[in-house]
């Protein structure tokens, strides 16, 4: 490890060297460099801090081997052994090594690899908070004239991949986000037709240079060398530079009167107010006032570039990377027996191997490191990747799926786990999936749900599909069925249905309960007009056998002990099992202003467990849920405790235990309903 952090520590060296010519040097050769050319001379500076490669002899890596301590003669022993032939043999046996300071160097490793760490997980989870905020607030723009415009930009500029385009108010000005999936997002569609043309062709300029991917890469080498502060200096000169060469991508081909135009919409970019910044790896259209003037001047004095200027630029680039050859760096390498090389005896060889990608992304995901797996998982192959999925899945981490999968596109990886997850009925894996599929796939997968009936899947490709409209339609239909199946099965147990009321007998039922056989609850239902409480009765198949009156020992046990002054209902609940992604029903209930529930809820095994009131099960809750995962060896447990009020409105509810994480088991506890005054 040692190896590894003299290494770093000589990249920092080279990189500083470069640094410093270049700012040394900058007076004599800025007005003659183009700005696309300056922000490419920073970016070989950036290589130089990241990539280790570096010729058998080179500045600072005979300065690294001229300070490593040289080991005394009796560390290795060689004799050389004449054969009859006339030829030499050499022999070796190894001896103790002197002591090396082992402590001082391994804590410089831990600090400094602690140091990058954390900064690497911080900007990757800023970055992904960034990303979530903008998401959540912005709007896809369906604008067809807009959307014209910006394809017609995005031919000119020569950006043959699709762009999305969206607009979210808190942004503090125009930014473009995503590598792999672009998408340009506005703090307003109210634009000119000038400053929107302007606005998106900056953007598609800073995508057409990979901007994104090199911002990505010093953040990276900020991380590396987070002890070196001209490294930090480096980022924001880096950043400056790209803006300036950005602008002079977008303005190279406009008239005066146009580059005044693209000034004045930088300006009116810099008015605006926002709530978000831009993250550390989105191309935000301004950074600062400084920065602004700086780049207002560019534009008013711009010049196309000569022959001469193409010439000299060409030349500083091929002597910057010469000098970054000759800084050079310190290669990792191990003492080993090597080959007799005329009188000098024994040569180094480079026998240190960096832990593969695999290798990595194991001690990752033991270690539970989601970021730097989601990295690692990137680099796999797809063979890999495969392989990674079906143990997850299996292993059942959910967030380690979400991850891994999102890096993926439709294809028969995505089809192959789709019909596994679909099989064992898991819909919240299938769910995850289903967000990178395309419509074609998504419609023949609803197909097949139809089909086969399952009404789970149906909802959420319905879902996935902005169809919930066909839905609820459906689900209508089906509920108004299934309604007078029940109202037909009561029946035949001399309970008739009307409405909401209940009877029995020709009178009104004040409790009606009706059970499974596993003694999870199914319904109940209490009108305080009824005069007799009756319970359904059912065999082990859950059918129905009857209807019979409660007695109190009955009541009391549902409800506990009426003579106590409590006026809640005590309602147990008792689940041999929940399979994995399943809801199930508690009960229904009507719901008042005032209206006090309280549920405790605790499974013996599983790992994440849902629990939430809801008039639909297949939507998200409406008012009130808690979800929480099992943390350690600590018990799984959900508590609801609320009171009916506004923005919640009075009607009928249900209430749904979903198993989120893998299948649950032995969900016990108590539901309490209490009616407001």
């Amino acid at each position: 490890m040692r190896e590894v952090l003299k290494t770093a520590l000589s990249l920092s060296v080279s990189g500083t060297l470069l640094m410093a010519l270049l700012w040394l040097t900058g007076p004599l050769w800025k007005k003659h460099v183009s700005k696309r050319g300056q922000y490419g001379l920073w970016l070989i500076v950036l290589a130089r801090l990241l990539l280790p490669l570096t010729p058998a002899v080179s500045l600072t890596g005979m300065l690294f081997q001229w300070a490593e301590p040289v080991p005394e003669p009796q560390a290795e022993a060689w004799t050389e052994t004449r054969e009859p032939s006339g030829g030499a043999a050499w022999t070796g046996a190894a001896a103790e090594l002197p002591e090396s300071p082992v402590d001082l160097w391994d804590g410089l490793c831990l600090v400094w690899l602690g140091g990058a760490a954390f900064l690497l997980i911080r900007k990757v989870t800023v970055y992904q908070s960034f990303v979530h905020y903008i998401q959540a607030g912005w709007e896809e723009v369906s604008d067809v004239e807009l959307l014209d415009i910006l394809a017609q930009i995005g031919e000119q500029a020569g950006v043959r991949r699709p762009v999305e385009l969206c607009t979210n108010g808190l942004t503090a000005s125009p930014l473009l986000l995503g590598v792999f999936r672009p998408c340009i997002v506005l703090p307003s569609k109210d634009l000119s037709a000038s400053d929107f043309g302007y606005t998106v062709w900056h953007e598609l300029s800073h995508y057409k240079q990979r901007d994104l991917f090199f911002k990505w890469l010093v953040q990276f080498a900020v991380c590396l060398h987070w002890f070196n502060p001209l490294v930090w200096r480096m980022a924001r000169e880096i950043s400056r530079a790209c803006e300036l060469a950005c602008d002079e991508r977008v303005i190279r081909n406009l008239d005066p009167t146009e580059r005044r135009a693209y000034g004045d919409m930088l300006l009116r970019a810099a008015e605006a107010e926002g709530r978000y910044q831009s993250g550390p790896a989105a191309m935000a259209l301004h950074e600062s006032g400084e920065q602004l003037k700086e780049r207002l001047e560019a534009i008013m004095n711009y010049k196309k570039g000569t022959k001469l200027t193409a010439v000299l630029s060409f030349a500083l680039a091929a002597a910057l990377m010469a000098g970054a050859a000759a800084a050079g760096a310190y290669p990792i390498h191990t003492q080993t027996p090597g080959k007799k090389t005329g009188n000098s005896g024994v040569v180094l060889v480079n026998a240190k191997k960096t832990n593969s990608a695999s290798e990595q992304a194991e001690q990752y995901y033991q270690a539970g490191s989601l970021p730097l797996f989601q990295i690692t998982f990137s680099r796999l192959s797809e063979k890999e990747q495969s392989a990674w999925l079906d143990r997850i899945y299996k292993d059942n981490r959910i967030s380690f799926w979400g991850t891994a999968v999102s890096l993926l596109e439709d294809g028969p990886c995505i089809q192959r786990l789709a019909e596994t997850a679909y099989k064992d009925g898991n819909i919240t894996y299938f769910s995850t999936l289903a967000r990178r599929m395309n419509e074609d796939t998504l419609e023949q997968w609803l197909d097949r749900a139809m089909k086969d009936g399952n009404w789970a899947f149906q909802s959420m490709l319905f879902n996935a599909l902005d169809r919930e409209d066909v839905f609820d339609e459906l689900e209508a239909k089906k509920n108004k069925e299934w309604a007078e199946a029940r109202a037909a099965e009561y029946k035949t147990a001399g309970v008739t249905v009307d409405g909401k009321n209940y009877y029995y007998k020709g009178q009104l039922v004040n409790v009606f309960l009706d059970m499974r056989a596993n003694k999870s609850f199914y319904t109940l239902d209490m009108n305080p007009m009824g005069t007799v409480n009756v319970k359904i009765l059912r065999n082990a198949d859950d059918k129905i056998t009857g209807a019979a009156y409660m007695t109190e020992a009955e009541l009391a046990e549902l409800f506990g002990d009426m003579e106590d002054g409590d006026d809640g209902e005590y309602i147990p609940v008792d689940l041999k099992s929940v399979k994995a992604g399943e809801r199930v029903c508690l009960g229904e209930y009507t719901l008042s202003y005032g209206d006090e529930i309280w549920c405790d809820l605790n499974a013996g095994a599983g790992n994440g467990m849902k629990v939430y009131f809801a008039k639909n099960q297949q939507k998200q809750p409406v008012y009130w849920s808690v979800h929480n995962l099992r943390q350690g060896d600590e018990s799984l447990r959900c508590t609801l405790e609320f009171t009916v009020e506004a923005p919640a409105s009075p009607g009928v509810y249900k209430l749904y235990v979903q198993a989120t994480d893998g299948p649950l088991g032995n969900v016990k506890g108590w539901l309490s309903v209490t009616e407001g005054e």
